[in-house]
């Protein structure tokens, strides 16, 4: 029997849970149609119009008269250490005024990006809140509900969340300030003094679930997907399910109060499995401003990410990375989403009566080493406007990874 979740309230996002049954000889997370709905969803999500839903901060009026928004983003200045190398920490206590960073994070309470955003900034020193959809960690930043957001951005075995890219270029106002590489922590989790012989299934995201593919069939558990992993970790707390384990976060067993029977649950992969977040903000707080993630145990480096189009496609990429490459400054990542101003390109094919082609048109999405600002880079960007139609720096910004 598979475990039933009811129905959330409306401003929480939806738990639905499918049975897949018992597995004896394997796990069929069925990969194929969950990454379906994954394009079907992030396709739907490009082509409509951004969603206002209603800040769970308020209006920015209210906000403003609340907590002093114009005070507030001025003790951003003493809040952030600057993005050179030995720059000043902020301090413990928020500022001089002792008024915390407004840090939203997409997904639920308990995630793996409320993990991230808990890494990137300080508790004493920010008031993370979670958004229920992915527009709306965009919309809070530019309403000045929040100072800053935190994405994910990737995942080393499933690839890019393009949905978040794409909402990157739907919103020119929003600018990548930071990026955090964290390992991936999935660890099995009960209610606390459940019996282990006692559990009959566990539930989890499919993403999740997949990664714990050979963890799971050594269990020889019934196996539930579910839509969020840390709600259905509330789920099991609040209503004291003692025969379901949960496949999420360390923070989620924090949260709610849930045990860890097994830390590092996923499969073992020779490169590892790690997750890439970005954390955002507007322009106009962008300079000098960083997060504070700790420094232990971490390699930083400089980046920048600028996306533009191109008159020949794809046959040009190779000319606009040379741009960069030719002035030493590497490429560290190539990209590209679907041209939505675009969407088409019409080529000749030739002078001998061949007619025309027609091709999906893109816009392509590089990370180059170094800042905006070096002159290397900054003179790649000049030649760059010379041979794209559009070109627009996303962001520059310090990237910090933890291997460990």
């Amino acid at each position: 029997m598979a475990l039933r979740l009811p129905p959330p309230a409306a401003s929480a996002a939806n738990i639905t849970s499918k049975n897949r049954g018992r597995f004896a000889g394997g796990i069929d997370i069925r990969a194929a149609a969950n990454q379906k709905i994954e394009h079907d969803r992030s396709r739907e999500a490009y082509t409509s119009r951004p969603r206002k839903s209603p800040s769970p901060l308020g209006t920015a009026e209210e906000m403003a008269s609340r907590l002093g928004h114009d005070i507030a983003v001025a003790n951003l200045e003493r809040l952030f250490w600057q993005q050179t190398a030995g720059g000043d920490r902020p301090p413990a206590d928020g500022g001089s005024s002792g008024r915390p960073v407004r840090v939203a994070y997409q997904g639920s309470r308990g995630s793996y990006c409320q993990e991230a955003a808990t890494r990137a900034f300080p508790s004493s020193a920010c008031e993370a809140f979670p958004c229920a959809h992915m527009e709306d960690a965009f919309a809070v930043l530019e309403d000045h509900s929040a100072d800053r957001a935190v994405v994910p951005a990737e995942n080393s075995l499933d690839g890019p969340i393009d949905r978040n890219l794409d909402l990157l270029l739907r919103h020119p106002g929003v600018r990548i300030l930071g990026e955090l590489v964290l390992p991936v922590n999935h660890c099995l989790l009960s209610f606390p003094g459940a019996p282990r012989s006692g559990l009959r299934r566990v539930i989890s995201h499919p993403q999740a679930l997949s990664h714990c593919r050979r963890s799971l069939e050594a269990l020889d558990l019934e196996v539930d997907e579910v839509c969020s992993a840390a709600e259905a970790a509330q789920f099991v707390a609040e209503n004291r399910v003692a025969d379901t384990a949960v496949i999420g976060s360390k923070m989620a067993a924090r949260e709610f109060g849930l045990r860890v029977l097994e830390p590092d649950f996923q499969d073992q992969h020779l490169g590892g499995n790690f997750n890439r977040f970005l954390q955002l903000g507007l322009p106009s707080h962008a300079q000098g401003l960083s997060s504070s993630a700790s420094t232990s145990g971490r390699r930083s480096e400089q980046k920048t990410t600028v996306a533009f189009t191109l008159e020949d496609g794809a046959s040009d990429l190779f000319r606009a990375m040379w741009i960069f490459e030719s002035r030493g400054v590497k490429v560290l990542r190539v990209d590209h989403r679907p041209n939505r101003a675009k969407p088409l390109r019409v080529v000749e094919r030739g002078g001998d009566g061949l007619g025309t082609a027609t091709y999906l048109d893109y816009v392509f999405v590089l990370d180059v080493e170094g800042s905006a600002s070096d002159p290397a880079v900054e003179a790649a960007l000049v030649h760059m406007k010379e041979i794209a139609a559009f070109v627009r720096v996303l962001g520059s910004y310090v990237c910090t990874c933890h291997p460990r």
